[in-house]
């Protein structure tokens, strides 16, 4: 059953531009894999190359045969990058136009211009050059995890051989392909491609969504779920990550623990839901201050650790005011009311190279019981005379002077 060229024309249409738009949505939903906008790119040129064909001798000569075949071999080298970007290759842009600037140079030779079998033959292997290089490109590829290779080697490797059915070499087969084979041959390969990536976008959004859930499920993992900052367990693993960058950098840090005062006063009278709107007013107050670098985490109930990156005992006593006098002037709205709170700090500083975190939250952590002693609501920053200063109001000198004397000398 032979098909009319019309009929040709719009189906390939339909199915080359279906394919685009199905393959640049899934890159829309997942923008992390780039070969796929390539894929869907390469077949909306090579749908656009098939309208100007069908436009051929309809419309002004600015539309030509010339001009749809430069298209569509710059749609096969479209879809030849898109395989090397796949693989983590460089797509190698200065190929992507070369047939096409070829093509245009060769019609303008004057060997070309009354030769439409030397323009046939160009034409033809150029598009086979590059789809035969796309196979190539998924044949050495390690491709398997999302798309099986072998199939679009296959595919690819028809699509070539296809274009050089009407050549001249063709005449060298054992049997001369009529226009209806020809058709149907088209078709078959066609159909095939619009199976073939249609699974490989069926794969591709398989892979998304497992990928989506994975995400949300480490996310829910390393999130404190009621202030949408680090918990515990991520800040730790942050603060690890920073300790390396200090250690390059050669950069201070501060080092804060915070704790929200009389924080179980106000959740026994106006509710856990009033308490947990405040600690969520804390971390937006607190997190609002921080630079690139620094980290925030909830360690648990009504307390906080921040580390502010490259930050000395000024500029860190800074910050911590800012965030103190945010919170402070933040206020959460119960009946009409609005119900404010202040929230009490400790501070200590880690030189460079001197990043022993479970050393820094413990001293950040006498800073903090000695911030809630001298009256909250305050920043103290843990030092030599703090501790002297809290060991002689404690009336105990000898031991605590005795230890802090030993750690400023290790």
């Amino acid at each position: 059953m032979g098909l009319d060229v019309n009929t040709l024309f719009l189906v390939t249409i339909y199915v080359e531009a279906m394919l685009g738009l199905l393959l640049l949505f899934a890159w829309i939903q997942n923008s992390g894999i780039h070969a796929v906008a390539w894929w869907g790119c390469g077949h909306l040129l090579r749908a656009a190359s098939v309208v100007l064909f069908g436009m051929y001798g309809t419309v002004s000569d600015a539309i030509s045969i010339d001009l749809a075949n430069a298209v569509l071999f710059t749609a096969f080298a479209v879809t030849w990058s898109g395989a090397r970007v796949f693989d983590g290759r460089a797509p190698l842009p200065m190929y992507l136009v070369g047939g096409a600037v070829l093509w245009i140079l060769a019609c303008r030779a004057p060997f070309f211009v009354d030769s439409l079998e030397a323009k046939v033959l160009l034409s033809s292997g150029i598009i086979t050059a590059y789809t035969w290089a796309t196979a190539y490109e998924f044949w050495r590829g390690r491709s398997e995890p999302l798309v099986s290779r072998w199939p679009a080697i296959f595919m690819l490797f028809a699509h070539g051989a296809l274009f050089l059915l009407r050549t001249p070499l063709s005449q060298v087969l054992p049997w001369s392909p009529t226009s209806q084979v020809f058709d149907s041959v088209w078709l078959t390969v066609l159909s095939f491609e619009a199976l073939l990536f249609t699974i490989a976008i069926a794969f591709i959004l398989l892979a998304m969504a497992k990928e989506r859930t994975e995400l949300r499920h480490k996310t829910a993992a390393l999130v404190d779920p009621l202030t949408g900052i680090a918990n515990r367990r991520a800040f730790l693993e942050d603060v690890i990550a920073l300790s390396k960058r200090q250690e390059a950098e050669g950069r201070s840090v501060a080092v804060l623990l915070a704790d929200l005062d009389h924080f179980k006063s106000i959740n026994d009278r106006f509710g856990h839901a009033v308490g947990d709107h405040v600690l969520q007013i804390f971390a937006e107050a607190a997190s609002a201050k921080l630079g690139p670098y620094d980290l925030i985490g909830r360690l648990g109930g009504e307390e906080f650790a921040i580390v502010l990156y490259d930050s000395g005992r000024d500029k860190g006593l800074a910050i911590a005011e800012r965030i103190r006098l945010s919170f402070e002037n933040a206020a959460a709205d119960v009946d009409g009311r609005r119900i404010g709170g202040t929230v009490s700090m400790g501070m200590v500083i880690a030189e460079a190279n001197l990043f022993d975190i479970p050393a820094l939250l413990a001293q950040a952590d006498e800073a903090l019981y000695c911030a809630k002693e001298r009256g909250r609501n305050r920043v103290e920053v843990a030092s030599l005379q703090l501790v002297l200063d809290r060991a002689q109001e404690a009336g105990l000198r000898s031991r605590p002077a005795a230890s802090v004397a030993a750690q400023g000398a290790a």
